[in-house]
């Protein structure tokens, strides 16, 4: 099988590539070119692109790269600076997989005859027994990276290789170590590519957007409980920056409504909710009949209870689907998913699909 490797300059990636030559596939690596201005959160750099072309040197196989630093402005960096202008909590990993990894860097791959991709995720990607391919969560629960393929569909992931998906991050290491690959002790990539630690967000967004002030407005009694320097800075749940109630205790961002210039806040309590109103589905099997309500349809398909995600570490919690899917409503309360976060739905380790909280 001819095999186009996404080689990020990581230690997971090269490994990846490793294994699929060892397979005897005909694998290349091929580098994404996404971001062109600082970056020090370890991918997206010059050293990165420079490691990964001196691993395939080493494996014995050829390297490219591709730019796709128009697509990557145009789908990611400029819909995270529009999320933040409207008061959403955008997630620009998500969002780059979902443009560029599999749809550009897949395209790509398929119009210069390649038969698959292939990726360093913590996933697997496992035939059902009914002959779709099914998305699984990694071996290594601490490293489980399927949160950010939820939204991937038919199309992607029976395309998809993830040779690292059944070891531990710690057996990938010491593979990489065992062919003395030079990432193999390689940090791991932190956070958001385009956002530098030394300047952060504040710096990132002044530059592309105004900022402006906003109000903190207590939900209780509607009285002003402060200000916030910059409103497009302040996503729901955020503790930071907001104070303490007259009683003296902690508060949170309930809600954020930059056209108004206001956050309301309140208590922890009322940052609680059973409840994630969502957008539409993306279902990595295809959809679900439009006739039957979706959690039942599920639920009867899958023998394992479902559960929901919210968060790329968060912990999966007991759910079902309302209002024909527009709701996923939770066995126990949790902390307000902020609008434009992902939700992923799962059955026992399998991802039934994705959904952009509103």
């Amino acid at each position: 099988m001819r095999v186009l490797a996404a080689m990020s300059g990581g230690v997971d990636s090269s490994v990846a590539a490793a294994l699929l030559a060892d397979q005897g596939h005909q694998v290349v690596g091929a580098t994404m070119k996404l971001w062109g201005g600082p970056s020090d959160s370890g991918c997206c750099s010059v050293s990165d692109v420079d490691d990964a072309r001196r691993v395939c040197h080493q494996l014995g196989i050829d390297h490219h790269v591709f730019n796709f630093s128009e697509d990557f402005e145009r789908h990611v960096v400029g819909p995270y600076v529009d999320a933040h202008r409207t008061g959403l909590t955008p997630n620009p990993c998500i969002e780059c997989n979902r443009h560029i990894k599999f749809d550009r860097f897949l395209d790509r791959a398929l119009q210069l005859g390649f038969d698959a991709v292939a990726t360093g995720h913590h996933a697997r990607v496992e035939a059902r027994p009914d002959g779709a391919a099914a998305l699984v969560r990694g071996r290594d629960g601490a490293k489980d990276q399927s949160y950010v393929l939820s939204m991937l569909g038919q199309a992607q992931l029976r395309r998809l290789l993830l040779p690292v998906g059944e070891m531990t991050k710690a057996e990938v290491r010491a593979e990489a170590t065992r062919r003395g690959l030079r990432t193999a002790a390689k940090p791991d990539s932190q956070d958001v590519c385009f956002i530098t630690a030394s300047a952060g967000r504040t710096a990132f967004l002044g530059d592309r957007i105004e900022l402006h002030p906003g109000l903190l407005v207590e939900a209780a009694t509607g009285a002003t409980a402060g200000t916030v320097e910059a409103i497009e800075l302040v996503t729901v749940g955020q503790r930071r920056g907001i104070g303490a109630g007259p009683d003296g205790r902690r508060h949170y961002a309930l809600s954020v409504d930059p056209g108004a210039g206001r956050v309301t806040v309140g208590p922890l309590e009322e940052l609680m909710t059973d409840v994630v109103e969502v957008g539409p589905w993306t279902w990595t099997a295809g959809p679900v009949a439009p006739d039957t309500p979706a959690s039942a349809q599920l639920s009867a398909q899958f023998s394992a209870p479902l559960s929901a995600q919210l968060s790329a570490h968060g912990r999966p919690l007991a759910a079902r689907l309302e209002s024909e899917g527009r709701r996923v409503r939770l066995a126990q309360p949790t902390r307000r998913v902020a609008a434009g976060q992902t939700v992923a739905l799962y059955a026992g380790d399998e991802v039934l699909g994705s959904a952009v909280a509103v």
